[in-house]
C-alpha cells in the first residue's frame, strides 16, 4: 500500500503540471497577458512557437526513452531522471506564467526568445521526468494483476492531479490576485496565476520526491535482457513492434478529440454560459466520478477485458457530446454531459496504458532485447503531440471566435459559436469513432495473449541461459 500511494502522489503532482501547461497556458495568454486591441499578433506568434516546439522536441522522445533504458546507477535507470526532470520542468512553469519581469511589453522580442527558451527546457525535462515516471510501470512486476493495482493507483494519483487543477485554479488564482496584487477578492491578475502555478510546481516535485524515495524497480531474468540501446535500436523497437504501433494511431485520435475538447472547456464556460465561476464544478465532479471509474477497473478489466472497456468508454463520451449540443446555456445539462464525457476517460487511459505495459513483452519477444523506456515513451509523445496540436488550434479558435480578453458571451457571433462548436464538438466526435474501429480491428494484444508471450519468453531465456552455461563449463 505504501509503493502504490507513493507512486500516486507521483502521478499526481506530474499530471496537475501537465494540464496546467496544456490546458491553460493559452488561457493566461488571452486573458491576462494580450488582452488589448492589437495583441493578436504576440498570441499567433507565441502559438506557432509552442506548437512547433512540443512538435519538434516530440521526436526526441523515443531518444530520451533510450536514454533512460541506457541508464546504469546505483539509484536505478528511473529515478534520477524523475527527480532531475522534474525540478527543472516545475521553475521553468513558474516563469512561462508570468510577463517576465514586464519584457512582454518592453521588449517583446527578448519575451519571445526566452519564452521558447523555456517551453523548450520545460519540454525536455518533462519529458524525461513523464517517460521514467510512467516507464517503471513494467518494472515493478511481471504480474498482469500487480501492473493493474500500480496502473490503477497511479492513475488515481494522475486523474485527482489533473482534475484538481480544475477545482482548484478559479479560487487559487482570485485568492492571490487579491493577496499579492492588493485587487478586490473577484479580480484575476497575472501575479495571481503565477502564485496559483508556484503551488502546482510545488506538488510536482513533492510528489518525484515521494515516488523516488519509495519505489524500486524488481530484478528478474526477463528484465535482465538488455543490452545498450542504440539509435538504430530505438526506431527498431517500435518499428518492429506492431500492436504498439496500431494501440498509438487509435489512441492519437482519442487523445487530440479529448485534449481539444478539455482545453476549450473552460472557454465555454467564461464565454458561452457567462459563468467562469461554475467551471469549479467541472473540476468538482471529475474528481469523483474519476476515482470511481478508476477503482471499477481492475473489476472491469476481468469482467469485460480491455477491448470492451475501450470501445464502451468512448461510446460513453459520444452521449457526452450528444447532451452537450442539446445543452445550449442550460447549466445543469452542461454538467450533466461533462460527467458522461469524462466517465470514461480514466478507464480508457489505463486500458491504453495497460497494453502498451504489455507491448514490452511483445517488443521483446519480436525484437530479442526488451526496451522498456522506449516502448513506453510513445504513450507521454501521443499525449504531448496531441497537446502542442490542441494548444495551437485553442489559441486559433479564441481569436477567431472573439473568445479573448473581457468579452461577454452577447459579443460571441453567431458565426464564432458555429467556429467554436466545430472544435469543440464535431471533429472530436468523428476523431473518437475512428479510434475505436482501429482499436476494435487492429489491437489484438488481449491479457491472455499476454500470459502466454510471458511464458514464452521465460522459457526462451531459461534454454538460453542454460546453453550459455553448457558452453562454459565446456570451455
Amino acid at each position: 500500500m505504501k509503493k502504490y500511494i507513493s507512486y500516486a502522489l507521483g502521478t499526481f503532482g506530474h499530471d496537475a503540471f501537465y494540464n496546467t501547461l496544456s490546458i491553460y497556458f493559452m488561457m493566461f495568454l488571452t486573458s491576462q497577458l494580450f488582452t488589448n486591441s492589437g495583441d493578436e499578433k504576440m498570441v499567433g506568434i507565441v502559438t506557432t512557437m509552442v506548437v512547433v516546439i512540443r512538435v519538434g522536441e516530440i521526436m526526441f522522445d523515443p531518444m530520451i526513452g533510450g536514454i533512460v533504458d541506457n541508464t546504469n546507477t546505483r539509484w536505478g535507470k528511473f529515478r534520477p531522471w524523475i527527480m532531475i526532470g522534474s525540478v527543472v520542468a516545475a521553475i521553468g512553469l513558474v516563469f512561462l506564467f508570468s510577463d517576465y519581469f514586464g519584457l512582454a511589453w518592453n521588449s517583446p522580442i527578448f519575451y519571445l526568445v526566452l519564452v521558447a527558451i523555456t517551453f523548450l527546457m520545460i519540454d525536455v525535462f518533462y519529458s524525461f521526468s513523464d517517460i521514467a515516471l510512467w516507464s517503471m510501470l513494467p518494472a515493478v512486476s511481471l504480474d498482469n494483476r500487480t501492473r493493474t493495482k500500480f496502473g490503477t493507483a497511479s492513475r488515481i494519483g494522475s486523474t485527482l492531479g489533473a482534475q484538481i487543477v480544475i477545482v482548484i485554479i478559479t479560487p487559487a488564482i482570485l485568492l492571490f490576485s487579491h493577496l499579492i496584487s492588493k485587487v478586490p477578492y473577484g479580480q484575476q491578475t497575472r501575479a495571481g496565476w503565477t502564485g496559483y502555478v508556484l503551488i502546482v510546481a510545488l506538488l510536482c516535485v513533492g510528489g518525484a520526491l515521494i515516488t523516488c524515495l519509495n519505489i524500486k524497480e524488481e530484478h528478474n531474468l526477463i528484465r535482465a535482457n538488455v543490452k545498450h540501446t542504440t539509435v538504430s535500436d530505438i526506431f527498431r523497437a517500435i518499428g518492429h513492434n506492431k500492436q504498439l504501433l496500431w494501440m498509438a494511431a487509435s489512441y492519437f485520435l482519442f487523445a487530440f478529440s479529448y485534449v481539444v475538447t478539455n482545453s476549450l472547456l473552460m472557454y465555454y464556460f467564461t464565454y458561452r454560459l457567462g459563468n467562469a465561476a461554475a467551471y469549479t464544478w467541472v473540476g468538482v465532479i471529475t474528481c469523483i466520478l474519476g476515482v470511481i471509474s478508476v477503482g471499477l477497473f481492475p473489476t472491469l478489466e476481468t469482467l469485460i477485458r480491455r477491448r470492451a472497456i475501450y470501445i464502451g468508454g468512448i461510446a460513453f463520451m459520444l452521449v457526452g457530446y450528444v447532451i452537450f449540443l442539446l445543452a445550449g446555456q442550460n447549466l445543469g445539462l452542461v454538467l450533466l454531459a461533462v460527467s458522461f464525457y469524462f466517465f470514461p476517460y480514466p478507464l480508457i487511459f489505463l486500458a491504453t496504458l495497460m497494453t502498451i505495459t504489455d507491448s514490452v513483452e511483445y517488443g521483446q519477444l519480436v525484437n530479442g532485447v526488451r526496451n522498456e523506456s522506449v516502448t513506453l515513451s510513445v504513450r507521454p509523445l501521443i499525449d504531448k503531440l496531441a497537446g502542442a496540436a490542441s494548444n495551437g488550434i485553442v489559441g486559433i479558435v479564441a481569436v477567431v471566435a472573439g473568445m479573448t480578453g473581457n468579452a461577454k458571451p452577447s459579443d460571441i457571433t453567431a458565426a464564432g459559436v458555429s467556429q467554436f462548436n466545430l472544435f469543440m464538438f464535431y471533429i472530436p466526435i468523428v476523431l473518437l469513432i475512428l479510434a475505436a474501429l482501429l482499436f476494435y480491428f487492429k489491437v489484438d494484444l488481449t491479457e491472455a495473449k499476454h500470459q502466454k508471450i510471458v511464458a514464452e519468453l521465460q522459457k526462451r531465456l531459461k534454454r538460453d541461459q542454460t546453453l550459455k552455461e553448457a558452453d562454459s563449463e565446456v570451455n
